[in-house]
């Protein structure tokens, strides 16, 4: 939509079959400070139109070729934002009023007074200003409410989810594509959205990275349409090609780390400079989420690493648990694997299961020593699922493990701790964690006592089902257990026994 300056005068056309008429009021309104021109019928002021931006077309209703109601329509289709005023004699007001309930702004009967005629011309512009601040407005509104949701988004996924939306949405195209640096020179495409009533009949391109940063060397735009759009795409054999394209680079601290691009493949679409701007606010959001994102995920994987080191030191505290945690995790995945749980509750399952003795670098005793642990000791000793959940709460990603660090000495029967929680009451995390946790126990050596045969401890975890496990867990584990030994038994790996 072309907004004129407050300094250029509005714009009027003038449509009507008697050259007397056209040029009184074209006298009187170039008096009035608008800048006006003239047609003579519905069909050369349509050819007016699509020429250049006019604010208002007051338009008589009886012409010959052309009249005032299909020029009113064809006014609605094609240029929605002009302003229609109609001029109508005595014996059609009907019409007028018909006019009026497609779209018209207003009509005015002649033989008309001039300072009428401007006063509603004055009104009507008045209108549209109003509604192009509106437009305006809520164009701006939606873009904050983008901005905040790319901001507050801290995964990558999201953000690019956030950010193809907001594209296909704001600026109205068939499909986005974001393309970003895969840190060896290339680009690799991260993101793609199509618009939901877009279904195209053959494969659609990508934004080609190289040939970006080449043309963005210099500070350019890029807004193109037809043929030139093929220089900065990557199109498929037999591919379609795109009508029109913008792309925006994504730029970080002057560096340009990938783009943002809408494509349109319908024939006569084309984006225009106010979506190319639309476009360009939500890349400059989206880079530096893009860069927060990949900021936390570095951070996240630090973390991660940290706390996977602190397990291992735990497991080394003693030669006898030396890699149980890594084991636990392993049991403990396929255990959530059989259960059927989504991909992001297993790796929950596997992380929760590789930090499950976190707290125990609270326990400072030697917890490996033979024979029984002392009274105080065994008190010190069932503090570790509290201290766990101590040493996760502040990390916040951290949070959906702690039921599992917390809740895995928990007993199907209430009889457990710390929190004596019976049944599904206990997080499905912590019921999962106990079956693969004590399976470990009892399959490795200890202190006091040599490591189970596999079998035996299966059958001790089905006799404790119901008591000590969920029974549901038991059962899938039993299963789960075997048919890993038989997979890795059939691939030569050694199996303890």
């Amino acid at each position: 939509m072309e907004h004129h300056g407050h300094d250029e005068a509005p714009r009027i056309l003038v449509v009507d079959d008697e050259r007397m008429i056209r040029e009184i009021l074209a006298d009187f309104l170039s008096m009035e400070g608008f800048w006006v021109r003239t047609a003579e019928d519905g069909g050369s002021a349509l050819v007016e139109l699509s020429k250049q931006h006019y604010d208002l077309v007051l338009s008589d209703l009886k012409m010959p070729n052309m009249g005032g109601l299909e020029l009113l329509q064809a006014i609605a289709k094609h240029a929605p934002n002009v302003v229609t005023v109609i001029m109508t004699g005595f014996g059609t007001v009907e019409t007028a009023i018909d006019a009026m309930k497609r779209g018209a702004y207003d009509y005015i009967l002649k033989p008309f007074k001039v300072e009428e005629v401007v006063r509603t011309v004055r009104r009507g512009l008045e209108k549209q200003k109003l509604s192009a601040e509106n437009l305006r407005l809520k164009e701006s509104l939606s873009l904050y409410k983008v901005s905040e949701a790319i901001a507050a988004s801290l995964s990558l996924d999201e953000v690019m989810e956030t950010v193809t939306d907001a594209a296909l949405h704001e600026v109205d195209a068939d499909q986005v594509s974001i393309v970003l640096r895969d840190g060896s020179g290339g680009f690799f495409e991260r993101a793609r959205g199509l618009h939901p009533d877009f279904r195209p009949s053959a494969d659609l391109c990508a934004l080609d990275g190289h040939a970006l940063c080449e043309y963005f060397k210099e500070d350019r735009q890029l807004r193109v349409h037809g043929p030139q759009a093929l220089d900065f795409v990557v199109l498929p054999e037999d591919g379609l090609k795109p009508t029109s394209l913008v792309v925006t680079p994504l730029r970080m601290r002057k560096e340009t780390v990938g783009f943002l691009g809408v494509l349109g493949y319908q024939r006569g679409k084309k984006f225009d400079e106010g979506q190319r701007k639309l476009l360009s606010i939500v890349a400059h959001r989206a880079a530096a989420a893009i860069e927060n994102a990949k900021l936390y995920e570095d951070l996240q994987a630090t973390f991660k690493q940290t706390i996977k080191g602190l397990a291992s030191a735990i497991d080394k505290m003693d030669r006898y648990t030396s890699g149980h945690s890594e084991r636990v995790a392993a049991y403990a995945q396929i255990l959530a694997i059989k259960l059927g749980l989504p991909e992001d509750q297993v790796e929950f399952a596997r992380q929760a299961a590789l930090m499950h003795d976190i707290g125990k670098i609270g326990c400072v005793m030697n917890l490996n020593k033979p024979g029984k642990l002392s009274q105080t000791e065994y008190e010190v000793f069932r503090q570790h699922p509290g201290f766990g959940k101590d040493i996760l709460e502040p990390i916040t990603f951290l949070h959906p493990l702690i039921p599992g660090v917390h809740l895995h000495h928990e007993r199907w029967d209430g009889r457990g701790y710390p929190l004596g929680l019976a049944g599904k009451d206990i997080p499905l995390l912590a019921r999962i964690i106990s079956v693969a946790d004590t399976y470990d126990a009892m399959t490795s050596d200890r202190a006091y006592r040599s490591a189970l045969p596999h079998e035996v401890a299966v059958e001790e975890i089905l006799r404790c089902s119901a008591s000590q496990f969920d029974p549901d867990a038991a059962n899938e584990f039993a299963e789960a257990i075997e048919a890993d030994r038989a997979v890795k038994s059939e691939r030569g790996e050694t199996i303890p026994d």
